[in-house]
């Protein structure tokens, strides 16, 4: 078996293989400046891993982690431009280093050249690789699109918050472990429950980007602190808080999500200031743990040895303690 180190390094020496470095430049330097970056190519080695755990080749599953990766990718670059985010991996986003209407044909871009890598998977599978990598897709268009309209709205629940980063960020996670599982021949049966896996597992480690978001240290994190806050997303900490204050409190948390007239910094501030009250962090927590060991109870029915199973369990566990 491969070692997580040995996957890793696959999945960059397929990626600088890629025919990027052609013209228009404009075009590609983006698109390369975005791989580069390398960023923890969890999803593709959800793959990879998955793919393993199952007796399968990786070699075989390479095409379909390259194309995962760089779907991720694309969508990056179009979330960036949505949030008006300045840094990604510590870097200047696509859209700032060059311009918006690039960062936009480049994101483009990737989603094809992600399709073409998938296109090379075994031609038998290939049917339903293609339909769940193209409903994933559009979920996670439905997840970025519901992500738009809670910062319009004030109605949204925890529970919408949930459905939302299903959609948007769990269903990548869970279509790249069960994609390596039907490359490897994995029964319907194992692949339905490690993608029920990936989808739990994807929820906590989106509600533990949102505490990094709020409480981590810019300089590890990556991207800037605050900028959920900043933006006005109503994340799983803003709407626990909005259930666990008291009225007064609950209307200045509105205010500050709806007044444009707050300095940034000042806003952030009083608004970590209630979080860390509230006890905010170990609110959302607690539900971090709910849903890590949902998925892990269902990870463990599935039908493989402890060993075969060990690499990703081990890196499923080093996802939730993560500081970045």
């Amino acid at each position: 078996m491969y070692t997580p180190e040995q996957l890793q390094e696959k999945i960059s020496s397929k990626l600088k293989e890629l025919p990027l470095y052609g013209e228009p430049a404009g075009l590609y330097q983006p698109i390369v400046y975005s791989l580069e970056q390398g960023g923890k190519r969890i999803r593709p080695m959800f793959v990879l891993l998955s793919n393993q755990m199952f007796g399968g080749n990786p070699e075989e599953a390479l095409p379909a982690a390259t194309a995962i990766e760089i779907f991720h990718n694309f969508t990056l670059l179009h979330d960036d431009i949505i949030d008006q985010a300045p840094l990604r991996r510590g870097n200047k986003t696509v859209y700032q280093k060059w311009n918006t209407n690039i960062a936009i044909l480049s994101g483009d871009t990737m989603f094809a050249i992600a399709y073409g890598e998938l296109s090379k998977s075994n031609p038998v599978l290939l049917p339903n690789l293609m339909d769940i990598f193209t409903r994933t897709a559009i979920e996670v268009c439905e997840g970025q699109q519901f992500d738009i309209e809670f910062e319009e709205t004030n109605n949204v629940t925890l529970e919408n918050y949930i459905n939302m980063i299903r959609l948007k960020t769990a269903v990548l996670l869970a279509a790249s472990l069960k994609i390596g599982a039907i490359i490897a021949g994995a029964s319907a049966i194992d692949a339905d429950k490690i993608y029920d896996f990936g989808i739990n597992l994807g929820i906590a480690f989106q509600l533990q980007d949102d505490l990094l978001d709020a409480f981590g240290d810019q300089s590890v994190f990556g991207k800037q602190t605050g900028g959920d806050i900043a933006a006005n997303k109503k994340t799983a900490l803003f709407l626990k808080a909005i259930e666990m204050a008291d009225s007064d409190t609950r209307m200045q948390l509105e205010q500050y999500y709806t007044a444009g007239d707050v300095a940034t910094e000042k806003k952030v501030t009083q608004v970590l200031s209630i979080f860390e009250k509230l006890e905010i962090k170990s609110a959302v927590e607690e539900i971090i743990s709910e849903y890590y060991n949902r998925g892990m109870s269902i990870f463990n029915s599935i039908s493989v040895t402890e060993q075969q199973s060990s690499m990703l369990r081990d890196l499923t566990t080093l996802m939730l303690r993560r500081n970045r």
